[in-house]
């Protein structure tokens, strides 16, 4: 089945003067001209111009564009690209989102935001080794444990566990303030989507090993610190509450 632009047009969402410039600069032909001067446009050509619309999105020049697509890249190879690509973005839109959201609350209640958490997330590995450094030497100094040399940095992954890691530990900072006991079903349920989270992201763990993380959180003062300098009384709660979660599991 063959398309004419003002079909290709409404079916894509394109105004009919972008098509036109496709054609023009040689990025999206139609396969045939009609006798009567009709650009006509077949699958091959709606799945390029799929291509195309996806590359814009990610804010790909034309020329850039052109320069991949004439390439003659396979389709899986290019959507499998795009997707990545798109998944990139979505983190870090996601991440600018929570940070709006922390913005929006600080505001309304009349506070000043934390700058610590006013650009959360770092776009390059060095901004995590920086600031994971002051972590890095105690651990080495302490436990003789390089944590950088032993978990090489994904920024895209750490930006996700970042986000996902105070998600967790505000949802039970709040708990802990609210006064819910270490079982009560909503404390229970954010360890649940923690973990959750963790085993589908590449971090194998399981109750029994996240208890044991919590309760080295509590009896180390570095981390123990880092809990408590969120609520007071959090590194305490947050072993207990896993425990709890680790016990009623083998019930």
């Amino acid at each position: 089945m063959l398309y004419t632009v003002k079909e290709i047009s409404h079916l894509a969402n394109v105004t009919i003067k972008t098509l036109h410039h496709y054609h023009k600069i040689g990025l999206l032909l139609p396969c045939k001209v009609s006798e009567a001067g009709y650009r006509l446009y077949g699958m091959k050509e709606l799945e390029r111009l799929q291509e195309i619309l996806l590359y814009r999105e990610l804010d790909f020049s034309l020329d850039k564009i052109k320069e991949i697509l004439d390439g003659e890249p396979d389709r899986l190879s290019i959507l499998s690209e795009q997707r990545k690509l798109i998944l990139t973005r979505k983190d870090r839109l996601e991440q600018l989102i929570q940070t709006i959201d922390d913005s929006i609350e600080h505001a309304q209640k009349g506070e000043i935001t934390d700058k610590s958490k006013m650009f959360r997330g770092f776009e390059s590995e060095a901004g995590w080794k920086e600031a994971l450094s002051e972590q890095n030497e105690y651990l080495k100094e302490t436990y003789g444990y390089d944590l950088l040399e032993e978990n090489p940095i994904d920024v895209q992954s750490m930006n996700k566990s970042a986000m996902e890691a105070k998600r967790f530990t505000d949802g039970m900072a709040k708990a802990l303030k609210d006064g819910l006991r270490f079982d009560d079903e909503k404390v229970q349920h954010l360890i649940y989507q923690h973990l959750n989270f963790l085993n589908n992201h590449g971090h194998e763990t399981t109750t029994a090993d996240f208890a044991k993380q919590t309760r080295f959180f509590l009896n180390d003062d570095f981390h123990r610190n880092m809990l408590e300098g969120q609520q007071a009384g959090l590194s305490y709660y947050l072993c207990i509450a896993a425990e709890t979660f680790a016990s009623d599991e083998k019930r």
